[in-house]
């Protein structure tokens, strides 16, 4: 009995690894075949990928992510997002963040320990999702979505070395709020 029970949280957690490796193929697959994000795979120094960031809020809102931190195309570490926003804001969404760092100066300021962004404005529709962020913290993009299949993005190019694009997954929010994306990173 204790035998099957072990094999069975085996297979268990072998799935969840799986189904992370896939929410990371499918996130990367997205960004590279969305418009313009695309063409930052071949210039950029290094990108940081997060498949699914959370958020919600009636009022007082949160976000979190996990994601993982590349540079020259290998994966070199992890980073989590959290974000917290006070502000008029009602409703839940899911969506996709990857940002490129224009080269080893960027890489090493959001590698560096905790890195913030700090301000953000967001509007998501149920599937189809259109967004704008201005980070005065480095960082500016906007983005339009119909799903993660069918994505396209527009960036205003890099600002201090980092362009930050999104990908909506799902959700309705209203939101008018300020706060910060904050980022630790942790090394392999």
């Amino acid at each position: 009995m204790k035998a099957t029970l072990i094999v069975a949280f085996m297979a268990f957690f072998t799935q969840l690894a799986w189904a992370e490796d896939d929410s990371y193929a499918n996130a990367l697959k997205s960004f590279k075949e969305a418009g313009e994000s695309a063409e930052y795979f071949n210039s950029a120094y290094g990108y940081a990928l997060f498949p699914t960031i959370g958020k919600g809020g009636i009022g007082i809102g949160g976000a979190h992510g996990k994601g993982r931190v590349y540079a020259g195309g290998n994966y070199v570490g992890n980073s989590s997002m959290t974000q917290v926003t006070v502000g008029f804001q009602l409703g839940g969404q899911a969506y996709s963040q990857i940002i490129f760092f224009k080269d080893k100066s960027a890489f090493e300021d959001f590698t560096s320990g905790n890195f913030e962004f700090s301000a953000q404005a967001t509007a998501v529709a149920i599937t189809a999702g259109v967004s704008a962020e201005a980070n005065t913290g480095g960082g500016t993009s906007a983005g339009a979505s119909g799903g993660s299949n069918n994505a396209s993005t527009v960036s205003a190019g890099y600002r201090k070395g980092m362009a930050i694009f999104t990908i909506a997954k799902g959700g309705l929010m209203y939101e008018a709020a300020l706060g910060g994306q904050k980022f630790t990173y942790e090394s392999l």
